[in-house]
């Protein structure tokens, strides 16, 4: 991957924990990286194959300028997903924010944060078997494109499963969809189940039937194991629900442990049942 360098961006802000800094003010000084694939710019020497570096100076200044932050921490939070939502090209951003003088009562040059922000893929499965299922799947598919941070790029379509489990319970309705996100997995685990509540989602029977089920099952090739977080998902290799809906819209994506693709667990799981 390329990288196109902004350095030692000179700007006049107003951010500090004093009064005085959100009032008179100081200059700041931001750098940053962006990940960028430049070989169709460079075959062609046309910049709408690239990021405009001028435009982008400009974002970081107006929103530098124009906001009002008690710590520089915020400051390159919100440049950096000012950068990545605005610009679809960039892969991630490495953003530093100086600044000089720093008043805390001790001599030194200048004090800066350096941050990582990137997108991350993550594929996640949707079940509902209560209610207006239907309603239920494209209400997630919704909420989910307008939360902060997130785009759907692709949804799979809806098959109609029998319930997995022993418990006793009608057939579901099941999807996959692709989803762009510049949130952790954690944060994201925490907007699922915000929208799993807005439904009236209640957690109470282990496979037990439920008006809206939304599972991570894959982001990027992470592999983590939390007290709330299991991905890759731990069952998604043994559940045709999840594995065929997927198989439509990543059927070459790796699993991180297993080393096969989801089209080839498909077919592993399909045979195994029909064995």
């Amino acid at each position: 991957m390329d990288f196109i360098h902004i350095r030692n961006l000179e700007i006049f802000g107003k951010h500090g924990m004093l009064a005085e800094e959100n009032t008179l003010g100081q200059k700041f000084i931001v750098s940053a990286t962006l990940r960028v694939d430049l070989r169709p710019t460079g075959k062609t020497d046309d910049l709408a194959f690239s990021v405009d570096y001028g435009e982008v100076c400009r974002d970081i200044r107006g929103f530098t300028e124009g906001n009002k932050f008690r710590l520089i921490e915020t400051l390159a939070e919100g440049l950096c997903e000012l950068i990545l939502e605005s610009y679809p090209e960039v892969k991630s951003v490495t953003l530093e924010v100086i600044k000089p003088w720093a008043p805390v009562f001790v001599h030194l040059e200048a004090v800066s944060v350096e941050i990582t922000r990137m997108r991350h893929t993550a594929y996640l499965s949707l079940g509902s078997n209560i209610g207006e299922r239907e309603a239920h799947l494209r209400f997630a598919i919704r909420e989910l494109g307008q939360v902060r941070g997130c785009r759907v790029k692709q949804t799979s379509a809806m098959i109609n499963t029998v319930p997995y489990g022993d418990q006793p319970q009608g057939d579901f309705l099941n999807a996959c969809l692709e989803l762009e996100t510049l949130l952790t997995p954690d944060e994201l685990w925490t907007a699922i189940d915000r929208i799993e509540q807005e439904t009236g989602r209640k957690r109470m029977v282990r496979w037990g039937p439920r008006t809206l089920d939304i599972d991570i099952i894959l982001f990027d090739d992470e592999v983590i194991r939390t007290g709330r977080l299991t991905i890759p998902h731990s069952d998604m290799h043994r559940r045709e629900f999840v594995l065929r809906p997927l198989c439509e819209i990543a059927p070459d994506v790796l699993h991180p442990i297993f080393g096969k693709t989801v089209c080839e667990l498909l077919v592993e799981l399909c045979g195994d049942q029909e064995s």
